[in-house]
């Protein structure tokens, strides 16, 4: 280690290469990993004593201590990688398919509503229409309409209270 770390001598680094190579894949194997992030890790770890062998203390480890942390200090990497959650615009979108019944389910429901709606006064009908399918707000119904603010909280009342009526008793044929 030393003649790679001062010289940077290949033939002592292939020498090392040789003998940590097949150690640390057993040892990242054993801990968990698959044969090919292992031997990924290894490659990674091996280069990174290469790149970093000037960083080598002989007073502070041993050379199999710090080539065996830079190996699973690799390994914490992957495992993180993997385990990171994908960024929402990165994600696939599920495939779902509706099957007939609920179509079917939503076209009852949406005809009942319809209905329901028919009962309504032109009046109630308008206030909801705008506030729950034109999606404005009361201030905006206002300034649409011109009425007053009291009358068309009181129409959208009267007209949900209808609503609800209307649908359970829709509901039970």
């Amino acid at each position: 280690m030393i003649a790679v770390r001062d010289e940077r001598d290949k033939d002592a680094y292939l020498q090392l290469f040789d003998h940590f190579a097949p150690r640390l894949k057993g040892y990242l194997m054993k801990s968990g990993m698959s044969d090919a992030q292992a031997e990924d890790v290894v490659q990674d770890a091996m280069l990174s004593v290469w790149r970093k062998a000037h960083l080598f203390d002989p007073h502070r480890a041993a050379v199999s201590s710090w080539i065996y942390q830079i190996a699973k200090n690799r390994q914490i990497d992957v495992i993180r990688k993997e385990r990171r959650p994908v960024p929402e615009e990165l994600k696939q979108p599920e495939e779902t398919e509706e099957d007939a019944s609920q179509i079917v389910g939503l076209e009852q429901e949406l005809g009942k509503l319809r209905d329901a709606l028919q009962t309504l006064s032109p009046d109630q009908r308008q206030m909801i229409e705008h506030a729950y399918l034109g999606e404005l707000s009361h201030k905006d119904i206002q300034e649409k309409t011109g009425l007053p603010l009291g009358t068309i909280k009181s129409r959208i009342r009267l007209g949900l209270t209808r609503l609800r009526h209307e649908l359970k008793g829709l509901n039970r044929s």
